[in-house]
């Protein structure tokens, strides 16, 4: 029988299937499925790109929390003494480790912590003491081993478990007193390169080799190891959190090679998250929760890495919605203004290319009058009433790049003067017919070109030139604040636009091209784009991207308009669609609820 909560005051509405946009709070009969459905709001997690420490490396260790971390020790190869401190922002080198090794363990805070084990560059019981400022050499650990996990709060009190010297696997548990290792009880499993995290009271062991990956996860009671529930995926991976009922199962390694996964820990039960940007084994990690951690360094197999990711859970996310379908299906489109006020003209795969361009009034499209110039892979920048469009091609693709430019005055398009380089697939920032910049695209194939220039109002005029050529740009923002991302050859870059010069900053989550873009240059959106089509979408916070909600369905060569909260995703393909795709602006993903049956 099924099950159902008392609404009181709620009008219950009767669908033949669901409804095509639920409002959020709607409650409706599914009368096909014959099931009561509820449209909720909810929040999400995602990892966010930091800065790249200063040396790639693996087999490293960390200490601390998001914004004020430690990493240390690893390989780049060869096996490494470095130490790094992460603000939250940038990681600066500070004073290496007395003894350079890898597959090290480590715990504490940024300014007191520990560095006990490891391989240097034999298996070592090597342990030494952080004091914010030196590293010195302290009493050795009881048992050498390296790939072992670590709880502790600081220099003072710290926990060491598991581990290895081949061939034997350890479940050996030591105490750190500040000045000394005392043996405890051991783990109920054997294991390397297992999670931990926690306090010398309260920790958590997760994961591991046995040999073989395990998913058994044990509880420390400050006495005892107590069996409880298993990891969902069994791997060799990095842990961060406080204690026993807070914890991340971060990234590590499965049978099918390096992995992105992330679990969260309740107490209870280990719950799937959003992955990693990057799947990577051997990494470091720390933080202070399940709701504050970092994740740096690490491996592909080869090679070691930089990367950094920070994690935040509870975040706001977005989600799209269907809006109303284009006239004409199109790809290569380009489009101006807002969610509710859009602007969409040109596009097409191959000749014959589109003049058309519609209108959006926030609910449907309506056919005004064409471009001049038909053409595909164009630019397009500023209101429904006030645009510039620019660029494209208009014979096969490569071989007649345009210059023309257009001037939109809400009715009618007028040819003003022409870009100084001819090219397509270039990006594009402004806010009206008047005031607008033109970066980047493809030139006479295959050169790409990094040449800006910025429009007056009545001609074109060359400026600095990006730091990286590229085509297929994705960009928003305005002539003086700009910000160009991504492109061909399918890269990550980002780069911000002053006015006068360009800066490279972090860099997109995912390579791509030819993707849809909504915002200003401290607050926007990237979504969708190929090689091959793509549904994730991006924010921009003004210095890190993070990953939010998808399309409902991947799509490149589309085009993009709106805010980073208020945002239209039009057209794409192949093969070229009508969609057109709503950014909610709430900043929550919905998701249906279904009765169960008992």
């Amino acid at each position: 029988m099924s099950t159902y909560k008392k609404e009181v005051g709620t009008a219950v509405q009767n669908f033949a299937g669901d409804p095509a946009n639920p409002l959020t709070g709607q409650l409706w009969y599914d009368s096909n499925a014959s099931e009561f459905k509820y449209q909720e709001q909810v929040t999400g997690n995602a990892w966010s790109t930091g800065n790249s420490m200063n040396t790639a490396r693996a087999q490293l260790a960390g200490a601390g929390t998001q914004t004020a971390a430690l990493g240390f020790g690893g390989t780049t190869p060869p096996v490494s003494a470095l130490t790094e401190q992460y603000n939250g922002t940038s990681w600066t080198e500070v004073a290496d480790l007395n003894t350079a090794r890898r597959l090290i363990a480590g715990t504490g805070t940024q300014t007191s912590s520990l560095a006990f084990g490891g391989h240097a560059p034999s298996v070592t019981a090597v342990t030494e003491s952080w004091n914010g400022s030196s590293w010195t050499e302290v009493a050795d650990l009881n048992t050498a081993r390296v790939a072992l996990a670590a709880a502790g709060a600081d220099n003072t009190s710290a926990l060491a478990f598991g581990g290895l010297n081949p061939p034997t696997y350890y479940a050996n548990t030591e105490s750190w007193n500040g000045s000394s290792w005392t043996e405890v009880a051991d783990l109920n499993t054997a294991r390397r390169d297992l999670g931990g995290n926690g306090i010398i009271t309260s920790a958590l062991a997760y994961g591991g080799d046995t040999p073989g990956s395990t998913a058994a996860t044990e509880s420390w009671n400050g006495t005892s190891w107590t069996d409880v529930a298993d990891l969902n995926t069994a791997r060799r991976l990095a842990g961060a959190g406080t204690d026993n009922t807070n914890a991340l199962g971060i990234g590590g390694e499965t049978p099918g090679g390096a992995s992105a996964l992330t679990e969260s820990w309740n107490g209870s039960i280990w719950t799937e998250t959003s992955d990693l940007n990057t799947a990577r084994q051997e990494l470091g990690a720390t933080g202070a929760s399940n709701s504050s951690a970092l994740a740096f360094g690490g491996s592909l197999n080869p090679p070691a890495v930089a990367f950094t990711e920070e994690w935040n859970a509870g975040i706001n996310l977005g989600a799209w919605y269907t809006g109303g379908s284009l006239n004409t299906a199109r790809q290569g489109a380009r489009s101006s203004g807002t969610q509710t006020a859009a602007l969409v003209a040109g596009g097409g795969a191959s000749p014959p290319y589109n003049a058309q361009t519609e209108l959006y009034n926030g609910t449907s499209w309506s056919e005004v009058n064409d471009l001049n110039l038909a053409r595909s892979d164009l630019a397009g920048t500023g209101t429904q009433t006030s645009s510039l469009f620019f660029g494209g091609y208009t014979g096969p693709p490569g071989t007649t790049n345009r210059t023309e430019t257009e001037s939109w005055n809400g009715y009618v398009w007028t040819e003003v003067n022409d870009l100084n380089t001819a090219r397509r697939g270039l990006g594009a920032a402004g806010v009206s017919n008047t005031s607008a910049l033109a970066f980047g695209g493809l030139g006479p194939a295959p050169s790409r070109v990094a040449v800006t220039e910025t429009w007056n109002g009545s001609n074109w005029t060359e400026v600095n030139d990006m730091n990286t050529a590229r085509a297929n740009i994705g960009s928003f923002g305005t002539q003086t604040s700009a910000l160009g991302c991504g492109g061909d050859p399918d890269g990550n870059f980002t780069e911000l636009w002053n006015g006068t010069s360009w800066t490279e900053v972090n860099n997109m989550n995912t390579t791509r091209e030819a993707m849809g873009s909504a915002g200003v240059q401290t607050s926007g959106l990237i979504f969708g784009g190929s090689a091959s089509p793509k549904q994730q979408t991006e924010s921009w916070n003004g210095t890190a991207w993070s990953n939010v909600g998808g399309l409902n369905s991947g799509r490149g060569s589309l085009s993009g308009a709106g805010t980073s909260t208020l945002a239209l995703a039009i057209g794409g393909g192949p093969p070229a669609t009508t969609a057109t795709e709503e950014w909610d602006g709430t900043g929550f993903i919905t998701r249906t609820i279904t009765t169960t049956s008992e």
